[in-house]
């Protein structure tokens, strides 16, 4: 998803054995047998589809796809996961007290404030889910009270964490509502013990009365602030504020659609618009002569830059900018591009941009989509402006929720 829109997608965890076993795509859930159930299904509403079998899910979002492209393209089909359980690499829990004064954490309920208590969930990192446990465990020996939406008073929010699947790396971010953590060194070591497996700590502080979990001021209290993945044999730095999707297996199934479809032999120059932390670009690089990234989010152009630095790419350059207004701007300076990769939010691309792309005129356009709907919108204006889409496929990044990701091929038809 350009982005990792799925906010809500959580669905939490049940019985110890259905938590150790391993299943297949074709064997989990079968509708009405029980196989895998949630406790908490139907007051979290984060996993829509828990209820039907994996590949009834896979049908029904390629139907979806399919019936959006139908009129511009053939879809190749859909991407599944061989295990689609607990593939969330970041995973968050929002903090609060129950009416005896004991700290809970869990979800909200679905368009509710009130939190549904949860241990563990059949979509996240399992470790991580552990260490949010530990962590409201440790709570009350060290006097610290959860924060109360209500009165105001407390001071843990939230708990997210973020895991590296490859580099095996975990950061644990603490959102209070004050910068001073009591027995802020006790407190680590007392983690450290239970989670010798952790490799960052950092306090965010966030005393806003906000819906958005992180505020603006950090501070590292354990390890580097960071942690680094692989993707695609590129390494990535994560840091708490980074855009980094949340699947890393259908990840790297969806970008390497992306870079077939592209197809690049070297000699392109490609854009990649709406770059984020320029993942994307930096996989692009190696078979491209020229990369230009292009992002509204500064925070995320320091990251797209960090990361160019530690891949050693020299072809690539990162600005920050509207993807619409910057593409209307290289076209005034008459430069020629080859190839745009676009990764747009779920509410897709601006007319401004999509008109800058026709006026642009690059050959191929390779459109990574998080919503059908807005998916179809944008087709439908490309192709009334001399492009064809050519083939797509599905990619399931989010089982068990109703979201899906596409990749189209969509070429300048020539004249």
């Amino acid at each position: 998803m350009g982005q990792d829109g799925n906010k809500r997608e959580k669905k939490k965890m049940l019985p110890e054995d259905v938590k150790t076993q391993k299943r297949t795509a074709a064997s989990i859930p079968i509708k009405g047998a029980g196989e895998v159930s949630c406790a908490v299904a139907k007051r979290c509403g984060g996993c829509q589809w828990m209820d039907r079998d994996y590949q009834e899910q896979l049908h029904e979002k390629e139907k979806q796809v399919r019936k959006i492209l139908t009129p511009y393209c053939r879809l190749e089909g859909i991407v599944g996961m061989d295990q689609p359980l607990y593939y969330r690499n970041k995973v968050h829990a929002v903090f609060g007290e129950d009416q005896k004064h004991r700290p809970v954490s869990g979800i909200y309920e679905e368009r509710t404030h009130r939190i549904v208590p949860v241990d563990s969930c059949l979509i996240e990192n399992q470790t991580a889910d552990a260490i949010i446990v530990s962590v409201r465990e440790l709570l009350p020996s060290f006097k610290i009270r959860p924060y109360n939406e209500d009165t105001g008073y407390g001071l843990l929010r939230h708990v997210l964490i973020r895991t590296g699947r490859i580099s095996g790396q975990i950061m644990v971010v603490l959102v209070l509502t004050s910068p001073i953590l009591p027995s802020k060194n006790n407190f680590v070591k007392a983690l450290l013990k239970r989670h010798p497996e952790i490799t960052t700590i950092v306090v965010n502080v966030n005393y806003r009365s906000t819906s958005m979990v992180l505020g603006e001021k950090e501070q590292v209290i354990y390890g580097k602030g960071y942690i680094e993945d692989m993707l695609c044999g590129k390494t990535f730095r994560i840091s708490p504020k980074s855009f980094y999707q949340v699947n890393p297996v259908q990840t790297e199934t969806l970008y390497t659609k992306a870079m077939e479809y592209a197809a690049l032999t070297g000699c392109e120059t490609v854009v990649d618009a709406y770059c984020g932390t320029g993942t994307i670009g930096i996989i692009a690089s190696d078979k491209a002569k020229q990369v230009i990234g292009v992002e509204l989010n500064a925070d995320a152009v320091r990251d797209a830059r960090c990361n160019a630095k530690i891949n050693q790419v020299r072809n690539i350059r990162f600005y920050q900018n509207d993807a619409g207004r910057f593409l209307l701007e290289m076209v005034s300076q008459g430069v020629k591009v080859d190839v745009v990769l676009m990764d747009p939010p779920r509410n897709g691309s601006s007319e401004e941009f999509l008109e800058a792309v026709a006026h642009m005129a690059p050959g191929k356009v390779v459109y990574i989509s998080c919503n059908p709907e807005t998916l179809g919108r944008d087709m439908k204006y490309l192709t009334g402006r001399g492009y064809k889409a050519e083939k797509a496929v599905a990619v399931d990044m989010f089982p068990f929720t109703g979201h899906v990701e596409s990749v189209v091929l969509i070429s300048k038809v020539e004249k």
